[in-house]
């Protein structure tokens, strides 16, 4: 039990004096308190954590509405490739809530089947974004010397290098992509600037004395990387996925609508460019590119929310900040109350005295 509590201290240290990330994302086992252990749920920690940052739960309530959307919706519409319906018809004509487009696919299908589309490629984007960007932040900034030196140099080169025309030239050179293949160009021209990030975080803990103290014990290097370091950087890393996420998503959109997206495949970027190879907005037809739009700037603000909220948690600076501005409103909210009040007191007042 002592032993576990001076973990938790040194990991707290890490962090900047804050809560510890490993203990923000991991279950408390116990809490010593007046001789008894009290063990504290997920599910308590989660929910304190909702209650103490609306922009997590807003977020992550509009990101749960958009997955079951994806997963629920297609089990009742059909194929997102049949045309047998007629074309451009309007919201609510013969059945089709969201309309038809130019060739006669249903908009709802392809909306709910391309959602699922989109996510795989974000998600798959993010996990490579993560795992190469682990690989060449957090292990040359705990090693340094000449290993650093060369993996910060290849950082580097990626991150000046620009991203567009990259994945440009990549999709117009390869024939029949895959979601899987978008995915893949999508994270390894995105991962640099998360490396970067993740080596500066990793320079800094390798002096902490938690770390000096597993090497002083005889651990080894891959096991204090995974055991010590990362554990503590796990938010940041989080973050640096959710972002990723939002990025593979709005590029795969981008490389859509310019026609080197998946082919074979639904996404809503797909979407976008389909209703702008029929000329979708010249026809009118506002219900076949509004929708997909409209998800992906959904999505992508829900999981900029979430992101923010977990900067505002492991950030005590921006926690400060907040509670700062919270009691500025306050007092600005009782000084008019007080005005108002006053007011009210002199205007009956002048009543009794005249």
């Amino acid at each position: 039990m002592a032993d576990d509590i001076r973990e938790q201290q040194l990991a707290a240290q890490a962090s900047g004096g804050g809560v510890a990330p490993a203990q923000i994302i991991e279950e408390t086992p116990t809490a010593v308190l007046a001789g008894k252990v009290e063990k504290v749920g997920v599910w308590r920690r989660f929910g304190q954590l909702l209650r103490r940052s609306p922009k997590l739960a807003i977020g992550l309530a509009m990101v749960v509405a958009i997955v079951l959307f994806t997963v629920v919706v297609p089990f009742f519409t059909a194929s997102p490739f049949a045309l047998d319906n007629a074309s451009l018809l309007k919201p609510g004509e013969d059945g089709h809530l969201l309309g038809t487009t130019q060739l006669g696919a249903d908009v709802l299908a392809q909306l709910a089947h391309g959602g699922r589309g989109s996510l795989i490629i974000g998600l798959t984007a993010g996990a490579i974004t993560v795992v190469l960007s682990v690989l060449f932040g957090v292990v040359g900034g705990y090693i340094g010397g000449w290993t650093d030196e060369i993996l910060f140099l290849i950082s580097s080169v990626i991150l000046v290098i620009p991203g567009l025309p990259l994945m440009i030239v990549f999709s117009s050179y390869i024939p029949g992509r895959s979601i899987w293949l978008i995915a893949g160009i999508l994270g390894i021209t995105s991962w640099a600037g998360s490396a970067i990030v993740l080596r500066s975080q990793a320079r800094s803990l390798r002096n902490r004395d938690y770390v000096a103290a597993s090497r002083v014990a005889g651990e080894g290097p891959w096991r204090i990387i995974f055991v010590e370091i990362i554990p503590n950087l796990l938010p940041l890393a989080a973050a640096q996925f959710l972002f990723a996420v939002v990025a593979a998503i709005l590029g795969e959109a981008g490389l859509s609508f310019l026609g080197l997206g998946p082919t074979g495949s639904v996404t809503w970027g797909t979407m976008l460019n389909d209703a702008q190879s029929g000329a979708a907005l010249t026809r009118g037809a506002w219900w076949w590119f509004i929708p997909p739009g409209i998800l992906i700037a959904l999505l992508g603000g829900a999981l900029s929310l979430v992101n923010f909220s977990i900067d505002e948690i492991i950030n005590p600076k921006l926690r400060t900040g907040s509670a700062q501005a919270k009691s500025v409103r306050e007092a600005r909210r009782k000084h008019k109350e007080s005005r108002r009040a006053a007011k009210t007191a002199r205007a009956e007042q002048k009543k009794v005295t005249s």
